[in-house]
């Protein structure tokens, strides 16, 4: 009994504070409205706060903001003002005679005959059609001329204007129309974003009721480089914001990253965005505003990357790609297939051996920034694809780069040593029907003769690889190649390609529409011991597998966050630490024979053009890969330095770059930059690069 009545009491109490509650609210909206003068309006406008800056290590800003003006237009205002449509007219008429590109988002061509336009937009803007559409009880397979009539009819648009001016008109209702359509998210109408001064005085000039300033920031550039990894931002997608978005709080409209750090940062750059309490009277004069919640600017993230290295990378790729395809390559330094003046793009990374953290990463060709969206439409037909992160999203094979994994697996799987002998015979007979050649002997007819491993590595004699590939088996290759990197994630922040291994599993998957080729054979095995078969490695892969080989096994997670720092740089929010993503320590021999033949390979061999008087001692290793496609061959270079004391691990790819060893340039460029570089550890300093 006495459970129940507490039961009772509960239950009145709880009913009693729900009544209070409301009366509370009640009485507080008319509280409000009393105080309002008659005929005003208020509104609440969001405001995005000031997206936080990108450093790099050494507390260069890379990208920041600066101060913009955007000119909204108040739909309740404009829509209470004597002939809104004449008023319309004119303010669009206005931009358009100051070039300014006022946003209208109706999917309806702009002349006649018309046309629907709905695949010029993004999901977003589809999506709100639609519900428009709906909301006005409009058919949405009706043709876009009988839709412009009866949109015309809605928004009481003159019969006698031109159809231009009813176009016109018609996309401004139809933005505003858009503000009181239930569920697009949308708060305002911004008809010019981030508009110049002279445009603005225009406009503001001619005292449209409603229309309105607020200031803003847009991302300004303080350098020309790093551009795939730094990113972009743009008006977030349908789907971002139904995943993602919504339950962090953001708008609808919002602008989000798109790509590298911006978007994989984006909740620690975006800050968070405050809310503006406008009343203003009937003719638009502002009565009252005041800040219900104030925008909080977002955070800084400083990167790994050093922009002096990845400026002298994207230099040295650009000169050598731009090099091949005027000159090409000499016919003694290169294969039958071609000489690289059919080079298309490339890619360079350079990593921290003892971090995992990435100091450059190059891809060429690539863009601006700054002028990102007025170039899309010019740079998205180009054959090379300029927005294409060759670094992290292009699995290639990666040729003789890859004979330290096989060399490793023969020493602690096969038991072969790194003395160990064969004479290179020039065609590689022990199979019947598959007899693939030395390189050496396919230019020249001549061989390499009796070698040991170092030597094989240095002069990088396919023949040995294949004898030692086919003693140790694709097994034990492939868990060498796993255990280094190849194929596996590295650990970046920004998307990155996988690729895979050579393995029978492999070739079984890659070949699975056609059964005949799925099989794994011996002959599969020496490919793959030469990096050729399936193997597809991203340069980034390649770069970690470097940092590998110089550790002796040791594998740290890749990473471009150094740290991030509070807005006003009082407060470290996070300091990211070396994270060892796998410790494979294969043996003291194995490790002797990578080293010593990857030295070779720069004292006397495929590297030694550009390298062997190098005043650091590296090692190298150079790589000539064959594909599917016609052309040239690709090429690959990696290298790490110094040798006793290895600090910093290179990878350069160039798609029918010819060979590999004219790519140590471009390695050499780097060096350059890091030896003569003392390390700092500032913050940040507003300095220009580029």
């Amino acid at each position: 009994m006495e459970r129940k009545a507490r039961f009772r009491v509960i239950v009145t109490v709880m009913l009693i504070l729900a009544l209070v509650g409301a009366y509370g609210a009640q009485l507080f909206k008319l509280q409000s409205q009393a105080t309002q003068e008659p005929g005003s309006y208020t509104y609440r406008t969001v405001v995005q706060a000031a997206r936080g800056p990108i450093l790099d290590r050494n507390g260069n800003v890379l990208v920041t903001n600066r101060a913009s003006y955007n000119i909204q237009l108040n739909r309740v205002i404009l829509l209470n003002a004597d002939d809104p449509n004449q008023r319309l007219l004119e303010l669009g008429e206005l931009c358009e005679s100051l070039g300014a590109d006022y946003a209208d988002h109706l999917p309806i061509s702009k002349t006649t005959p018309y046309a629907y336009t709905l695949d010029d937009l993004d999901s977003s803007w589809q999506n709100n059609f639609r519900k428009f559409l709906s909301a006005y009880g409009l058919d949405p397979d009706m043709s876009p001329q009988t839709l412009m009539k009866e949109l015309q009819k809605i928004f009481s648009i003159p019969s006698d204007w031109t159809d231009q001016q009813k176009r016109l008109v018609t996309g401004l209702r139809y933005e505003l129309a858009l503000l009181a359509v239930e569920g697009t998210g949308l708060e305002s109408y911004t008809l010019l974003a981030d508009a110049d001064t002279d445009t603005l005085s225009a406009i503001m000039e001619l005292a449209t009721p409603g229309l309105n300033v607020q200031t803003s920031t847009v991302r300004s550039y303080n350098t020309e480089y790093a551009a795939h990894i730094l990113g972009y931002l743009g008006t977030m997608w349908a789907d971002e914001y139904q995943s993602t978005y919504k339950d962090l709080g953001y708008p609808m409209n919002a602008t989000v990253g798109k790509s590298g750090i911006e978007v994989a940062f984006e909740p620690e750059l975006h800050g968070t965005d405050g809310t503006k309490v406008t009343t203003v009277n009937e003719d638009g004069e502002v009565l009252d505003e005041y800040w219900a919640v104030e925008p909080e600017a977002g955070d800084c993230v400083m990167l790994t990357i050093d922009i002096n290295l990845q400026a002298a990378a994207e230099e040295a790729l650009e000169k050598i790609i731009l090099d091949l395809r005027e000159h090409g390559l000499s016919s003694s330094s290169t294969d039958s297939k071609g000489k690289g003046q059919d080079a298309e793009g490339g890619a360079l990374v350079a990593i921290d051996v003892n971090t995992g953290e990435v100091l450059a990463c190059a891809s060429y060709p690539t863009y601006s920034l700054e002028t990102f969206y007025e170039d899309y439409a010019t740079l998205s037909e180009d054959p090379y694809k300029p927005y294409y992160n060759r670094a992290l999203q292009a699995p290639m094979p990666p040729g003789s780069t890859f004979k330290m994994v096989t060399s490793i697996a023969a020493i602690d799987s096969a038991g072969i040593g790194r003395f160990y002998e064969i004479d290179d015979l020039g065609k590689y007979t022990y199979f019947d029907t598959y007899q693939p050649e030395c390189l050496i002997y396919t230019n020249t007819g001549t061989t390499h003769g009796i070698i040991n491993m170092m030597e094989a590595l240095s002069v990088s004699c396919n023949y040995y690889f294949y004898e030692v590939g086919r003693r140790t088996g694709i097994t034990a290759i492939d868990n060498v190649a796993k255990q280094l990197g190849l194929g596996e994630h590295t650990g970046v922040e920004i998307g990155e390609a996988i690729g895979y291994r050579a393995n029978p599993k492999t070739k079984a998957e890659v070949h699975k529409d056609n059964p005949d080729l799925a099989g794994w054979y011996d002959a599969d095995t020496i490919a793959a011991a030469i990096g050729q078969s399936e193997n597809r490695f991203t340069p980034m892969q390649l770069a970690v597998y470097t940092a590998s080989l110089a550790n002796q096994g040791k594998r740290y997670k890749a990473t471009f966050l150094k740290r991030i720092v509070s807005s006003d740089y009082t407060e470290t929010l996070v300091e990211n630490e070396p994270v060892v993503a796998n410790n494979y320590t294969f043996s003291d021999e194995a490790m002797a024979a990578v080293r010593e033949g990857m030295r070779l390979a720069v004292t006397e061999g495929t590297a030694s053009t550009y390298l062997k008087n190098y005043n650091v001692a590296v090692c190298a290793k150079t790589g000539t890969a064959e594909h599917g496609s016609t052309g040239s061959a690709h090429g690959a270079f990696v290298c790490y330095a110094p040798m006793d004391d290895p600090q910093i691990a290179i990878a350069v790819y160039v798609e029918k770059g010819a060979q590999g060893g004219n790519l140590a340039q471009a390695a050499v460029a780097v060096m350059d930059q890091y030896f003569k570089a003392a390390p700092t550890d500032d913050l940040p300093g507003e300095t220009v690069v580029g």
